[in-house]
């Protein structure tokens, strides 16, 4: 049975292609030549389903995904729909040009060609039916339901709803604002509302309701044909009916997705109306207009094939991107990143803001992506290693103040005001050299306190006030660093608390000057972990941003963090060693029994150190830990699988984070390198895409 169900069809995406042919019957009516009743009931009963379907299926994967792509979505529609209003503007120019209001109008309503209302229509349904989820998906349904009703009036029942001049006076209104009723506000939301509902029925449940439904929307539409009543012909009171019990066939019957058929049906539906257009002139200058255009099934499957082949064309051509996934990445989970910014900004005091350390990639983290979601959670600064950080944080849009942490080259003071960057002034003579330069700069003390590596000596009171008498430079804060803040050992303390005792004072010689050392900050992520919230107007916390601590030891507050990054690769390729033989570069590795090996996609110039197996580097899959063995190379290294039966290639391992119900911490694989998260994460290499999961909201 399992089996059976395993072998059906991706039904929703191959419905796609057969709605755009609908689409294509529509704008060609293939039997009016011989037919035309029966071409009306194709292209204006049954060509109705298409973009209904259409609207079901956004609806359907937006509620799927708890509506939280639907700013992608739209962002991405817009995109299309854009791009479809440059294709056929030389249509538009041709057909001759709107006066101007009008084609503001049928951009933002209408759509700029026959076609393109689907675009318009769905853009405004999308955020209506986000507000009327706010009331719950019955309460949607039924308000969805009378706007429906709505729109009918002024769609297939318009002669007889024009009959009451009260009624017509409105639709008259209406229709100053959308050329039809189906263009917008009274069309998308019930189908999208009715896809994120999903109803779901028997196959024979559903087959035998949607052809009921289908009779009885073909006898509906006949009659109010018959009768002269529509205005137009794109729904029905029947419709919505037809579309639950379709819908419903549709999610039974489906079983995977078909991308190829889901990208070409768009192309389809975009493209068609050129090769209608196109046509014609080829006909008269082959004079075969007789058998392409009079001719409408031929004029018909002459579109549908030159529309199915230019538009696979462009699926075959489309741009090409490697699956990240298909190798080693880093996963990092958004969600877990905006969990941490609100657990560390309550442990730092309301009195202090969080300056996000994005450094280093954001630790390995990837600091574009990490950098947008903190400025969506309302972090106000952001602080880097070098000026290349600061200028690729700028060209992402994050426009927050951004602080460069270390000594920047004074020739490229330019650099740091066309970007608006802060500088830290590593020492006294790096302020004159800035200085020298003529640019203004915002800037920040580096005060030394203790570590002796940048800053100014906190005693050096003279060297301090210099700074804010150099022409050009603008002091807007001061900082310190603290050498021992990880450590809970009774003089490492000692030696913290007289580093910002130090730094304080040095504060206050400054104000009593009539100086203002402006914003201060001294603690990182330690400093918030070991120390009580401080007077101070940041905190600048990096590797807690990312849910882990530098290495095992304890903190005086440990803190509800959530690991931000998890490291996979896939298996390679698995194979059986008998006893005795040996495997990897120097044989490192000899089997004591028979061994399955798994060869994973992942080495050293990944980031991980050579010698990990030997310091007892495991990997989880399947949810079990697997030791590695021998010696971890360039691009591979082996694993010991013997305990887990079955791995195949392309299965995932997890290095770092969880699988199944065990978890493999960052602390503990440093721990094993010899090194500490910091280092371990920051040396991630760049050829190891950042995935991202959640939407750190």
């Amino acid at each position: 049975m399992q089996g059976g169900r395993e072998r059906g069809l991706p039904a929703l995406d191959w419905f796609r292609l057969a709605a755009a042919v609908l689409v294509v019957c529509i704008h060609t009516s293939p039997l009016e030549s011989f037919a035309p009743v029966g071409d009306f009931w194709l292209t204006r009963v049954l060509g109705r389903v298409a973009v209904p379907f259409f609207l079901m299926v956004s609806g359907y994967f937006l509620a799927r995904g708890g509506w939280k792509g639907t700013g992608r979505f739209w962002r991405r529609t817009a995109e299309l729909y854009l791009a479809a209003v440059v294709l056929y503007l030389p249509v538009n120019v041709y057909n001759g040009a709107l006066p101007p209001l009008e084609w503001v109008k049928a951009l933002f309503t209408d759509g700029t060609l026959y076609h393109l209302w689907y675009f318009p229509a769905v853009l405004l349904g999308v955020p209506i039916v986000r507000g009327l989820l706010r009331l719950g998906m019955l309460p949607a349904l039924g308000l969805a339901g009378l706007l429906y009703l709505v729109g009918l009036g002024g769609d297939s029942y318009y002669g007889l709803v024009s009959q009451v001049p009260a009624l017509a006076a409105v639709y008259d209104g209406v229709f100053l604002v959308w050329e039809q009723t189906r263009n917008g506000l009274f069309y998308a939301p019930l189908f999208l509302l009715l896809g994120a509902a999903g109803l779901r029925w028997s196959a024979l449940t559903s087959g035998l309701g949607f052809a009921a439904a289908l009779a009885g929307m073909s006898v509906e539409g006949l009659w109010l044909h018959a009768m002269d009543y529509q205005r137009w012909d794109s729904m029905y009171l029947l419709l919505p009916v037809c579309m639950v019990f379709l819908f419903s066939l549709l999610l039974t019957l489906n079983r995977g997705e078909a991308r190829a058929a889901r990208r070409v049906s768009m192309v389809m539906y975009v493209i068609h109306p050129w090769w209608i257009v196109l046509l014609r002139p080829a006909a008269r200058l082959t004079g075969l207009e007789e058998l392409l255009l009079d001719n409408s099934l031929v004029h018909f499957l002459a579109v549908l094939a030159l529309t199915v082949l230019s538009a696979w064309a462009v699926y075959l051509l489309r741009p090409l991107r490697p699956d990240p996934t298909a190798r080693a990445w880093r996963e990092v989970d958004l969600d877990a990143l905006a969990h941490n910014a609100q657990v560390l900004q309550a442990a730092a005091g309301r009195r202090c803001r969080l300056m996000a350390v994005v450094k280093a990639d954001a630790y390995g983290h990837g600091a574009v992506p990490v950098a947008r979601t903190l400025r969506r959670r309302g972090m106000k600064a952001f602080a880097v290693a070098c000026v290349s950080e600061g200028i690729a944080l700028r060209k992402a849009g994050i426009f927050s103040p951004i602080l460069v942490l270390g000594w920047t080259a004074p020739e490229q003071a330019e650099l740091l005001r066309r970007w608006r960057l802060i500088q830290t002034v590593a020492d006294g003579d790096h302020g004159r050299a800035l200085s020298r330069q003529g640019v203004p700069l915002k800037v920040h003390l580096a005060v030394d306190t203790g570590m002796h590596r940048l800053g100014i000596p906190v005693e050096d009171t003279e060297e301090l006030e210099a700074m804010f008498r150099l022409p050009h430079l603008h002091v807007t804060g001061m900082f310190t660093h603290l050498c021992v803040s990880d450590s809970m050992e009774r003089e490492a303390e000692a030696y913290t608390q007289g580093q910002m005792e130090a730094f304080y004072a040095a504060a206050d010689r400054l104000r009593q000057a009539g100086l203002d050392p402006g914003a201060l900050h001294a603690q990182a992520s330690y400093g918030i972990w070991n120390l009580p919230a401080q007077p101070c107007q940041w905190a600048r916390p990096g590797i807690a941003l990312y849910g882990v601590y530098s290495d095992l030891a304890p903190v005086h507050r440990r803190l509800d963090l959530r690991p931000v990054l998890s490291l996979r690769a896939r298996v390679a390729s698995v194979r059986t060693l008998h006893a005795g033989e040996g495997a990897g570069y120097g044989l490192a590795f000899t089997a004591r029994r028979e061994t399955r090996l798994a060869a994973l996609s992942i080495g050293y110039a990944d980031g991980l150190p050579r010698d990990l197996p030997a310091r007892g580097g495991q990997v989880l899959l399947r949810g079990v830990r697997c030791p590695m063995v021998g010696r971890v190379c360039m691009d591979q290294l082996l694993v010991d699988v013997t305990g887990v039966e079955g791995v195949s290639p392309g299965e995932p391992a997890t290095l770092i984070g969880g699988d199944g119900e065990d978890f493999l911490p960052a602390e503990e694989v440093a721990v094993q390198c010899g090194t500490i998260t910091n280092e371990l994460l920051s040396r991630l290499s760049s050829r190891l895409p950042v995935v991202r999961k959640g939407r750190g909201i």
